[in-house]
């Protein structure tokens, strides 16, 4: 049996964390991050309101990383395509949310974009395994969606190495992301777990020195 591939920490810093009055601004301050991390809240499936498609637009066009699109909607099958039109790299729906989450992710496919899955803390993972093959990326909540600056939730590790070893099983090229309570020191343990992406909000944006911030995180993280 060959070994996997290493892994290679990506880090998208989360905007959920930025200030939304200079976020041109603070989308410079990233410049060297993999993506940056934009969380649409609609305050019906979580109870936080955030941006909306006029936004991402406007993001899209002064960004300097890629946008990694975060909906925690209600309905994103019929939302979620606008935000590949919009140019986003990247668009993530929620499990919990979608009707019809294979033809949705084949859609966002079909606009250029990668069609990414998460599941809240509770929600297994076991059920999306097979449909591996129609995602390219998997986010796996480390804490309840809504709001940044809580605390990583341990309990999630093993999730995440079940995760890990069905992709690596399945051999779909799928990144593992994980998305919340995400520091130097809780990044090793996720990474240990298996996941490669990190998104990374009030620890980058709470940090003096941002670049120096994401640059500390894929270090610690380093290749796994």
């Amino acid at each position: 049996m060959t070994e996997p591939a290493t892994r290679h920490a990506r880090i998208h810093p989360s905007i959920l964390s930025a200030d939304f009055a200079n976020l041109e601004a603070e989308l410079a301050r990233i410049a060297d991050a993999d993506s940056v991390h934009v969380d649409i809240m609609d305050n019906h499936f979580v109870p936080n309101l955030t941006l909306g498609l006029p936004v991402v637009e406007r993001l899209q066009q002064v960004s300097p990383v890629p946008l990694d699109v975060h909906l925690m909607i209600a309905d994103p099958d019929r939302w979620a395509p606008g935000y590949a039109e919009a140019g986003a790299a990247s668009v993530t729906f929620h499990a919990e949310a979608a009707t019809a989450p294979i033809r949705l992710a084949r859609q966002l496919r079909s606009l250029g974009a990668r069609a990414g899955v998460g599941l809240r803390p509770a929600t297994p993972v076991e059920p999306w395994l097979d449909l591996l093959a129609e995602i390219d990326l998997l986010l796996v909540m480390t804490v309840e969606p809504g709001f940044g600056g809580q605390a990583f939730l341990d309990v999630m590790l093993p999730k995440i190495r079940r995760a890990r070893a069905a992709v690596d099983g399945s051999g779909a090229q799928v990144a593992l992301q994980v998305d919340g309570g995400i520091t130097r020191e809780t990044i090793v343990a996720a990474a240990d777990a298996g996941a490669d992406v990190f998104v990374a909000g009030s620890s980058v944006y709470g940090a003096d020195d941002a670049a120096a911030a994401i640059a500390g995180l894929r270090e610690v993280a380093g290749g796994r």
